[in-house]
């Protein structure tokens, strides 16, 4: 009996993630849609058929969304902002996600946030009893991963993910963009187009929140181009808000052609320089944002990070997990590359911008 394609074999042949294929089929609004035209087309063409029995399942769970409620789960804003699940360039795309799967899933969301004042432990534990929550998850640890000693107690009496970073002192299950492969697969595909001098700007204190794989994956794409062209990233961010000339003279010393970053203001750096973007050094985004589509980059599907967060926590609560897990589960998401006007294309090949 002939193999019915598989999502992967469709994103293989249509040139994107299985992520996008999915959500093409599922008829979902974050994808375009052109590309999501684009792959039904292939998938009508390559006689794709959805297991019915899925169907079914996904039926079942988008209906409890609609009034069959399981529960409550709280969504807790750990930013020291208390407005960043509006504010925040990225936070909010972590909550979209998790309010969309925990509705699909036919649970309620509650918001909270981590920092409010004069709440103790006890009286925490009060209020998320007195709310009907069943689980929580912890989103928008920008700056630091460690869980405020004074929320510990909480955590032992709900079942607790995180989204967006992994913990320690303690370790949770936590869901996340793979940062190491994220850098690696940006590095391969800089050189693919035919960069030389790939750099890597990026604030020291970041790259340790997620325990420097995104400098882990830069380092790995550098072992395979010459030594000579091997540079050293610059980490010195805020320092250069201040004082440009931390990386001017950064630049003027490593000459990289192209450039890894997270920062908008980079590019704006570049050109007080005097140099053009890309025809001088090109620019790729190591968090690629909607709301600037000029940019290439890695997108960090950080929705699908807040969704995958809800997943491992629905699972706590159905096996009655809570507390510090033995051996916390990580479930790490994929980047994918978006085209974009910050770097140059081999003439034989040309950009298609979404």
């Amino acid at each position: 009996m002939e193999k019915l394609p598989s999502m992967k074999d469709i994103a293989r042949e249509a040139g994107v993630s299985k992520t996008a294929v999915s959500l093409a089929l599922r008829n979902d609004p974050q994808i375009s849609e052109s590309r999501k035209q684009q792959i039904l087309k292939i998938a009508k063409s390559m006689g794709y058929v959805r297991n019915p029995k899925i169907g079914e399942l996904m039926s079942q769970m988008r209906g409890a969304g609609s009034g069959n409620l399981h529960g409550i789960i709280g969504i807790i804003n750990c930013n020291q902002d208390k407005h960043a699940f509006r504010d925040h360039a990225t936070i909010p795309s972590y909550v979209e996600g998790c309010k969309r799967r925990a509705y699909n899933l036919g649970y309620h969301t509650d918001s909270f946030w981590l920092y409010e004042p004069n709440i103790s432990a006890q009286r925490w534990i009060g209020i998320l009893k007195s709310r009907g929550i069943t689980g929580l998850v912890m989103v928008g640890m920008m700056k630091q991963n460690r869980v405020p000693e004074f929320f510990l107690p909480v955590i032992e009496h709900f079942p607790t993910t995180v989204t967006g970073v992994r913990t320690k002192q303690p370790a949770l299950s936590f869901a996340c963009v793979d940062h190491h492969i994220l850098s690696l697969r940006a590095f391969q595909k800089a050189t693919e187009l035919g960069y030389k001098r790939p750099g890597l700007v990026l604030e020291e204190t970041i790259d340790r929140l997620v325990e420097h794989r995104f400098t882990a994956g830069y380092r790995t794409g550098q072992q395979e181009i010459e030594p000579d062209n091997r540079l050293e990233p610059f980490m010195q961010v805020d320092a250069a808000k201040e004082n440009l000339e931390f990386f001017v003279e950064w630049f003027e010393k490593q000459k990289p052609d192209v450039i890894f970053t997270l920062y908008n203001i980079v590019d704006k750096w570049v050109r007080q320089m005097g140099l053009r973007v890309p025809e001088d050094v090109g620019l790729i985004q190591l968090e690629w944002r909607s709301y600037r589509p000029h940019w290439a980059g890695m997108n960090q599907h950080n929705d699908i990070c807040g969704e995958a967060a809800v997943d491992m926590l629905i699972n706590m609560i159905y096996n009655g997990d809570k507390g510090f897990p033995a051996f916390p589960k990580a479930t790490l998401i994929g980047a994918s590359w978006i085209d974009g006007e910050t770097i140059r294309y081999p003439r034989k090949q040309k950009a298609v911008f979404a």
